[in-house]
């Protein structure tokens, strides 16, 4: 494929010319493209899932987000008031995960 505004072969999958940096018309397709969306999963909760739900978001451990919104709601007190402001504001998830194998008759 050749660029139409400065005529440099560039590969079908660039997104962007790198010549001049004009659009090519192929989305991007990058692995940032596809974030999760923000929502409190009901699989892996323990209170409400806001901190499995932001585990996920952010791609880091459950228990690392747990215990850090702990250290936090315990020395500043800021996330005894977010906790229950996420758990309102955070919607479900739309179709739960199943993690009971359906046993066939």
């Amino acid at each position: 494929m050749f660029c139409t505004a400065c005529g440099l072969q560039i590969k079908d999958e660039d997104p962007f010319c790198s010549g001049c940096g004009r659009p090519t018309g192929v989305p991007p397709t990058t692995p940032a493209a596809v974030r999760p969306r923000l929502s409190r999963p009901m699989y892996d909760k323990k209170i409400a899932g806001v901190c499995a739900g932001f585990a996920r978001y952010f791609g880091i451990d459950v228990t690392l987000v747990r215990v850090l919104w702990l250290v936090i709601g315990v020395f500043t007190g800021v996330g005894l008031l977010a906790y229950p402001i996420a758990w309102i504001c955070m919607p479900k998830d739309e179709t739960p995960i199943c993690t009971v194998p359906v046993q066939q008759m």
